[in-house]
Formats: C-alpha cells, structure tokens, sequence
C-alpha cells in the first residue's frame, strides 16, 4: 500500500457509510475493499493478474476473448470498486487506455491513495451517474470493452436497467466491443432475467456465464451478461467453460430464452 499495510478507513458521503482497506491474511501482497462492513473487492497489488473474487475472473476470462492475447484494448469500466479488472487489463495487456466511472468521488480517491495502480497504468477517472457520465465522454471514444459492475442485488437504479442505457453503451462500442454486465441477484433471478431481456433488445446475441447451479434459480449469487455486436462465438463457450472458475456454464440461442421474461 502507499505507506503500510495496516488497515485504512475512509467516510464516504454519498452514502453516508464507511469503507476500509484491510489486508488479506492469506495472500501476500492481497487487499480487501468494504463498504459499510461488507466486502466489495479484492486486489492482489503483488500479482494484479490474479483475481481472487470468482465474479470478477469471469468478467477477466471474457475481456481475454475480446482481443488476441496481450493486445492493448480500450475499456469503459462503469463501476470502479477498488480497479481490480482495470488492474488485470493493465497488467495483461500493458497498454491499453481505460476509463473508469465511480459515484463516489471519496472512495476512488481512497482507493487510489491506499493501493496506487501499476506504473504505466493509463487510466482516467470521472466521478458521477454511469449513464450521465457515459453521455458526458467525448463524442468519439469507442471502446473494446464495456464492462457494468453496478447491479448488487434485486434493486437496481431503473435508467440503468433498461434497454435504452444499453443502446448508448452499444453506440460507444468498437466494431469487435462487447459489453460485459455482472448482475448480482437473489433466488428467483429476477433482476437477471430483466436484464437479459433489455440487453437482448440492444445487442445482437446475448450469453450468461456463471457458476453453473446459478442458473437453477435456487441461490444467491452473480451472473456474467455479454452482449456481442454479431452471433455468439460458440468457441468463446467452451473457452469460457474451460476456464472456469468450476462448475462454470454458459448459456447463449435458445439455451438462454428460459432467463428472458
């Protein structure tokens, strides 16, 4: 970390909670983010390559496909957490040019000042509403990846939730892009369901990706959207399932109309 490794904490005003690094006591050089007594994201600062949280390695497994290996790509992060995928895109394809979007401007400047981002890092920062600032970019910037890590549970903000944020993400896409959506849901996966349908209407195929009992609808847990510009790779499922984390499973045609309303 900048100057220890001891715990460090910060208030956030926004919504009026606390946020505290912390190290993690089985990883050398690992770090874990909380809000308000819950963990968020984890950094491995000795290794930014490794991702610890299953969700989040996931979300790294697909931005692997989005270009051939080690290629510097552009990435749109709306959600900012604590930079751990901006971090493995650092240091997977050292590079590339990132944009990160967070609503809380004291928690990226904590996360910042307590686990600075690798030398050579090219990452610029804008604080406010995901679909605002995504309005707010300059007009030609278009990205490979498109990555929303905002959905953390059955509510969701509704004028992200919806078809017509997805357009707007779409038309900032690349010609090979893709957008990625980690939808955090609870049995019933209604959230999920809501979202394959309006990213459907946006994008030209659709898949979801996630440990493999998810789509049973029995547990809580995180679910994998990527919305693709032509039709699903089906090489990118059984890389993806390859990959893991395991069990992992990936359902893309028809196999996924039973996640649509």
């Amino acid at each position: 970390m900048a100057d220890s490794p001891a715990a460090a904490s910060r208030f956030l005003r926004t919504t009026g909670q606390h946020a505290t690094i912390e190290p993690d006591p089985f990883t050398d050089g690992g770090y874990v983010l909380s809000i308000g007594g819950a963990e968020q994201s984890h950094v491995n600062l000795a290794d930014p390559g490794d991702i610890f949280y299953e969700y989040l390695r996931r979300i790294g497994h697909v931005v692997d496909l989005a270009a051939p290996w080690g290629e510097p790509i552009s990435a749109l992060h709306l959600g900012a957490g604590a930079l751990t995928l901006a971090r493995y895109i650092q240091a997977t394809r050292p590079g590339s040019v990132q944009y990160a979007v967070e609503l809380e401007r004291e928690l990226l400047d904590f996360v910042l000042a307590q686990m600075p981002l690798p030398a050579g890092t090219q990452l610029h920062t804008l604080i406010g509403d995901a679909r605002a600032a995504l309005a707010e970019l300059p007009a030609e910037l278009r990205f490979d990846v498109v990555i929303l890590d905002i959905f953390s549970g059955p509510e969701a903000p509704e004028h992200i939730a919806c078809t017509g944020f997805y357009q707007e993400a779409a038309a900032r896409l690349t010609a090979r892009g893709v957008l990625i959506v980690n939808v955090g849901d609870e049995p019933g996966l209604t959230l999920v369901r809501s979202q394959v349908a309006a990213l459907r209407r946006a994008m030209a195929d659709v898949s979801a990706f996630a440990e493999a009992g998810m789509f049973t609808g029995r547990y809580p847990g995180n679910i994998i959207l990527t919305g693709t510009q032509g039709p699903w790779p089906g090489m990118w499922t059984a890389a993806l399932t390859a990959r893991g984390p395991h069990p992992a499973r990936v359902l893309s045609g028809v196999e996924l109309d039973v996640m649509s309303e």
